[in-house]
C-alpha cells in the first residue's frame, strides 16, 4: 500500500516533468545513480547528478552553482549552507562507517596496527573531505586509547603517500595496486572493487558513524520535484537501494 501511495504521489507531477540537478557526495555515486533511475521512471522527471567531494560541491554552491538538491557526506559541509540560507534544513537519509582496504595481492596490512609499520604506503582522503576528517577522528580515538602505543596516529600519518580530493579516488588507488592500504567508507567497497581488495574491519570503538544529510536548494527552480526526490530517497524503496550499496538506515 505504501508503494502504491508513493507511486501516485510521484506520478501526480509527471505532467509537469522537471529537470533536476542533484549535487551529491562521491561516496553516493552508485547508490544515488540507481535511486535517480528509479525515481525518474516513476515520476517522469529527469535527474542528473554531479558527484564530487562534499567540500567541493559546497564551494561550488557558495559560488553560485545551480542545483536543486544537495546530499552531503557530513553535516560539517551541509550546515553552513543552511545557515547562509542556500539550502533548506535537511534530513539524515543514510549512515556509513569506515573500513581499511588492502590489495588482495599483498599481505603488508592485515590489521589496523599495521598501518603504522615502516614502509607502508597509505592513501587517505584530504582533511577537507568528510572521509578524510573522519579518518583523522578515528586515528585520534586510537591515540587516546593507548592500545597501539604512544605516537600511533603520527606514525600512521607519516605513511600517507597521497591525500585525495574524494573518497572514491582513495579507493581507486588501492584497486589499481598503487597503495598498500587506504581508509574508505564501507559503501566504497563496491562489487567491482571487492574482487580486488580485502576489507580490514576496524574495532567498533574506533569506528566513526557517519550521517548523510540531504536538502533542497532554496533557489531551486523545481522545488516540488526536488522535494519529491528527497521523499523518494527516504522512502522504503529508496532506502532499500541505499542498503544494497552498503549504506545503513538513518535511524
Amino acid at each position: 500500500m505504501r508503494l502504491i501511495v508513493l507511486t501516485i504521489l510521484l506520478l501526480g507531477s509527471a505532467a509537469h516533468a522537471a529537470q533536476l540537478t542533484v549535487f551529491a557526495a562521491a561516496s553516493l555515486t552508485d547508490a544515488l545513480t540507481e535511486v535517480g533511475q528509479k525515481f525518474d521512471a516513476r515520476s517522469g522527471h529527469r535527474t542528473t547528478f554531479q558527484f564530487a567531494g562534499s567540500q567541493t560541491l559546497r564551494a561550488q554552491l557558495e559560488r553560485g552553482a545551480r542545483a536543486d538538491v544537495y546530499a552531503s557526506a557530513n553535516a560539517a559541509q551541509f550546515n553552513p549552507l543552511v545557515r547562509t540560507g542556500l539550502v533548506a534544513p535537511g534530513q539524515t537519509f543514510a549512515k556509513n562507517s569506515l573500513a581499511v582496504i588492502a590489495p588482495r595481492s599483498s599481505r603488508k596490512v592485515n590489521t589496523l596496527r599495521d598501518l603504522a609499520k615502516p614502509g607502508v604506503k597509505l592513501v587517505i582522503a584530504d582533511r577537507a573531505v568528510p572521509a578524510g576528517d573522519h579518518t583523522r577522528q578515528m586515528l585520534r580515538a586510537t591515540e587516546q586509547s593507548g592500545v597501539y602505543g604512544p605516537g600511533f596516529s603520527a606514525r600512521v600519518l607519516k605513511n600517507v603517500v597521497s591525500e585525495e580530493p574524494s573518497v572514491r579516488q582513495v579507493a581507486l588507488k588501492v584497486g589499481l595496486g598503487e597503495a598498500d592500504a587506504a581508509v574508505v567508507y564501507r559503501s566504497d567497497v563496491t562489487p567491482a572493487l571487492r574482487a580486488k581488495v580485502r576489507v580490514i574491519e576496524l574495532p567498533t570503538r574506533f569506528d566513526q558513524k557517519v550521517s548523510y544529510p540531504i536538502g533542497v536548494l532554496r533557489a531551486s527552480r523545481s522545488a516540488a520535484a526536488a522535494q519529491a526526490f528527497v521523499r523518494y530517497v527516504r522512502s522504503d524503496e529508496g532506502q532499500a537501494i541505499l542498503r544494497k550499496w552498503g549504506f545503513q538506515a538513518p535511524r
